[in-house]
């Protein structure tokens, strides 16, 4: 397993939190799409409901280091997007993970059900959506960088001409 970020590590453009480790295979493939678009990022384990503080310190002391966005993938109840996105100002991500009875529809509509004034961009159930989370957040870190932009557009040649 890769080493997890902590509130002491120099802050990543993009910082992916979990509710659990056991979330850690639905963003497995998030790093290498990340750093192809060169972007540096961080991952880090903080449950919304049993480790708020936690949460709270990472978000806070990502946001002082320049994170730029937050992608946060949950399930279930899929607290965690929404409380990231009402400790910070920058763009969150959430990534419903398909857990429990309801297969991740639960945390689907947890996370786009967000009051007005706390949004969060939401993708895909599961590991598509975590790789749709990894290209949203270069999209959006691309409007004020011609190097990430300029990668996004050959991911997207590349996916045109077939490629995965």
């Amino acid at each position: 397993m890769t080493a997890l970020w902590n509130a002491t590590d120099p802050a990543p453009q993009v910082l992916v939190l979990l509710g659990s480790e056991s979330d850690l295979p639905v963003v497995e493939k998030m790093p290498a799409l990340l750093e192809r678009f060169g972007l540096t990022h961080g991952t880090a384990v903080a449950s919304a409901h049993r480790q708020p503080e936690r949460l709270h310190e990472l978000v806070r002391a990502a946001e002082r280091g320049g994170t730029q966005v937050f992608v946060a993938a949950a399930g279930m109840a899929a607290h965690l997007p929404g409380v990231v996105a009402s400790l910070t100002g920058r763009p969150v991500i959430g990534v419903p993970v398909a857990s429990g009875p309801l297969a991740g529809v639960d945390a689907l509509l947890s996370i786009v059900q967000m009051p007005p004034g706390v949004p969060v961009a939401t993708v895909a159930i599961g590991s598509a959506g975590a790789r749709n989370a990894a290209c949203l957040a270069a999209r959006i870190i691309g409007v004020a960088d011609a190097r990430v932009a300029a990668a996004v557009e050959d991911y997207r040649r590349e996916l045109a001409a077939g490629g995965r």
